[in-house]
């Protein structure tokens, strides 16, 4: 490094333009370290936003208040709900000329204000951000009069329209600050048209950007993120697993199922947030699946099991387990992926249900030839099985292998498949043959 660049000071700089999300949480974890892996002086958010998820914002708010480079964020136009808990973080804010900041108030995914204990949080979440800015005591007489860097109740009144603030907030709505006002109220350091201004109302001289460039790479991962495309994916493997097992041996549903799982858990485990336990859950639900239809009789235990293993790995993969903690507002991020979870499989079950009978059964169907749907009469010259599975109807034979319900028999010195008619039979008992079906005998217990 030359001796200018010592001298210099470097800003790294990189932008949110887009919803509050994973994705960005995951841009703001790598700009961070880049930054402080190049020993910058400044972090520089460049900010345009509407907001977005809570848990998001929070993780993005905390990795600023932690930072130990100072942080400054320039608005863009829009810093609104979780693009105002971000900005309130940095030390310094600077806003272009008609940008706003505020309107926090949480909502949910069709804009709807959410109960008062999310406000709650909320509300307070922004209370003590402002308040980590400090203040300047001033004694005046009798009176402790302490004033805000920023003004904390200002901070409430962006979340809950009935924080009272003459002058400031009197209109019974929810707060929103445009710049000039932001400026007046001790939210914003300057009014700056672009990065340049904002350096030069920074006061920093002889200055060295660093940006962050995002790769093809990010911007794949960002893609399978996103949660309509993740609510695509849990439906892709719901329907591949369900016309796999409806119609066994097409092949084709089963590696769609696969690849869409795939597509699912690698960004997460990518990111963090999917670790190998969880994944191994996802899997351990497939194989009790797998074995509740293919092996055990009916449906119990073991079935549901497997259910809930499947809902709990592809939950509990979207949730960061880092900064996870057991309290009530920690739940909702858990809460919300599992509300996205069974909403989505339960669509792509009853999508499936009815795609099955009228995509593989229809006369004018072109998947029709995929499954087979005519049945081979004997009277048309077909025989399903040797005369010899007819013949041993009503003999008696011993069970080489547990029944359970399939396994093998022996009648004579002939070893049969077979399965039983009710329940389970176990190895070495005597069984009479009561029927044939599909190449099997069919043996109930003497």
């Amino acid at each position: 490094m030359s001796q200018a660049e010592n001298d210099s000071t470097l800003i790294y700089k990189f932008d949110i333009f887009r919803e509050i999300d994973k994705a960005a949480w995951r841009y703001t974890q790598k700009s961070f370290a880049e930054a402080v892996k190049l020993k910058a002086d400044i972090i520089l958010i460049h900010l345009n936003t509407y907001g977005g998820a809570l848990d998001a914002a929070d993780s993005i708010r905390t990795k600023i208040l932690n930072s130990k480079i100072p942080v400054y964020v320039f608005i863009d136009n829009n810093a609104a709900s979780a693009g105002a808990l971000i900005s309130i973080a940095a030390d310094r804010i600077y806003m272009r000329k008609g940008a706003n900041i505020g309107a926090a108030t949480v909502v949910d995914q069709t804009g709807k204000v959410v109960p008062d204990k999310y406000q709650s949080f909320m509300r307070s979440m922004m209370r003590s951000t402002a308040e980590s800015h400090g203040n300047d005591t001033i004694i005046s007489g009798e009176d402790t009069i302490i004033r805000w860097k920023r003004d904390p109740k200002i901070a409430e009144a962006m979340v809950d329209p009935r924080t009272f603030i003459p002058g400031v907030n009197d209109t019974g709505k929810v707060l929103t600050l445009t710049t000039s006002e932001a400026i007046k109220y001790g939210y914003c350091e300057g009014e700056a048209e672009n990065i340049a201004e904002v350096i030069e109302l920074a006061g920093v001289r002889n200055v060295r950007i660093s940006e962050y460039k995002i790769s093809a790479l990010d911007s794949v991962i960002s893609f399978f993120l996103n949660t309509v495309v993740q609510s695509i994916l849990i439906m892709l493997i719901v329907a591949g697993i369900y016309f796999e097992l409806q119609h066994p041996g097409i092949g084709l549903p089963l590696f769609l199922a696969l690849a869409a799982a795939a597509l699912y858990f690698a960004p997460l485990y990518l990111e963090g947030l999917a670790q190998n336990w969880e994944i191994l859950l996802f899997i351990a639900g497939l194989v009790l699946l797998a074995l509740e239809i293919f092996v055990i009789p009916g449906f119990g235990v073991t079935g549901i099991s497997g259910i809930a293993l499947i809902i709990m790995g592809l939950t509990l993969s979207m949730v960061d387990n880092v900064s996870f903690k057991f309290d009530r507002e920690h739940i909702s991020p858990i809460m919300q992926s599992l509300f996205l979870v069974v909403i989505s499989a339960l669509f792509s079950a009853v999508m499936s249900i009815y795609l099955s009978s009228k995509l593989l059964t229809s006369v004018r169907s072109p998947f029709r030839k995929l499954v087979l749907s005519s049945t081979e009469q004997v009277g048309e010259g077909y025989i399903s099985v040797e005369p010899e599975y007819a013949n041993r109807i009503g003999e008696k034979g011993t069970t080489l292998t547990m029944l359970r319900p399939v396994g093998k028999i022996s009648i004579g010195n002939q070893v049969y498949d077979a399965k039983c008619d009710i329940g389970f039979i176990e190895k070495g008992k005597e069984i009479i043959v009561t029927g044939y079906d599909a190449g099997q005998l069919c043996v109930k217990k003497l």
